[in-house]
């Protein structure tokens, strides 16, 4: 897996590749980075040109000056990975698969970006924006995080991201992801969660939404639940629907097999021709 870099809209964006076949783009979720779709990148890699970036802020990519007071917004992660494309030359639309927060880029970059875009993964996300309580938490964690760091915040999410099964009995995954989430740029957890706080609804433009989808989630998901999940799919015209046991919201890390099947058999559907 080879790693590039380049400089675009005042910030460096970090970014790795591997495989060949249709482009398919792993954007990870909130406070996380590319790693956390490791075992997706071994596993497609044989079938499609994976491309993983890491976010704004994330892993190894920068921030530009003011992100983390003014924060940004899920269609300038959007942007960027459009720039990720451009700067490896693909041309021919890309299958994207958005894991939680970087599902909420994936509207966006459906919505700004159509053409560019030939199917969706939807992976342990929402359709909703925030409700006044959780986006007066986010607002209010982006203040703690500069002044804590993210130690506090990767004690507070572990129980949310992780099945109770996860958390009890699998110390591997456990630190895994804690130290996932203390390695990320307290700077970057305040600009995207930030961002996350003002973004719109999108129910209402998914019947628009005409691309083949697959939607994923943990059987015990307590952020985005099976059954709200259920609803985006069947919300979409062409949707497939997996629910992954025993995986709480990270269904990617909990049950990594489960899921990289399930895009791999979506992948698999598509066919030889981009659908339009």
């Amino acid at each position: 897996m080879a790693r590039h870099s380049l400089q675009h809209d005042g910030v460096e964006l970090s970014y790795y590749e591997t495989g060949s076949g249709p482009p398919l783009v792993l954007l990870h979720g909130f406070p996380l980075d590319h790693t956390m779709w490791r075992a997706q990148i071994e596993a497609l890699s044989g079938v499609c040109h994976v491309i993983a970036p890491d976010l704004r802020g994330f892993g190894q990519s920068t921030l530009a000056a003011g992100d983390a007071e003014q924060g940004v917004d899920m269609r300038r992660y959007a942007v960027d990975v459009m720039a990720v494309l451009d700067d490896l030359g693909v041309s021919e639309p890309a299958i994207l698969c958005g894991f939680s927060m970087g599902g909420y880029v994936l509207w966006q970059a459906v919505r700004e970006f159509p053409d560019r875009v030939r199917a969706i993964v939807l992976c342990d996300t929402k359709a909703t924006a925030d409700s006044d309580e959780m986006r007066a938490a986010r607002l209010s964690g982006a203040e703690e995080v500069l002044l804590s760091g993210a130690g506090p915040m990767a004690e507070s999410m572990l129980p949310k991201l992780l099945a109770p099964a996860t958390l009890a009995n699998r110390p591997d995954v456990v630190d895994e992801v804690d130290a996932m989430i203390r390695r990320t740029a307290p700077e970057a957890i305040a600009a995207a969660g930030r961002g996350m706080a003002r973004r719109h609804d999108v129910r209402a433009s998914l019947p628009g939404i005409r691309v083949p989808a697959l939607i994923v989630v943990g059987a015990e998901d307590a952020i985005s639940p099976p059954e709200e999940m259920r609803e985006i799919a069947g919300a979409l015209p062409k949707a497939e629907f997996v629910e992954v046991p025993a995986a709480g919201h990270l269904s990617p890390v909990e049950n990594p097999t489960a899921v990289s099947d399930a895009l791999r058999r979506f992948v698999a559907g598509l066919g030889e021709e981009p659908a339009r």
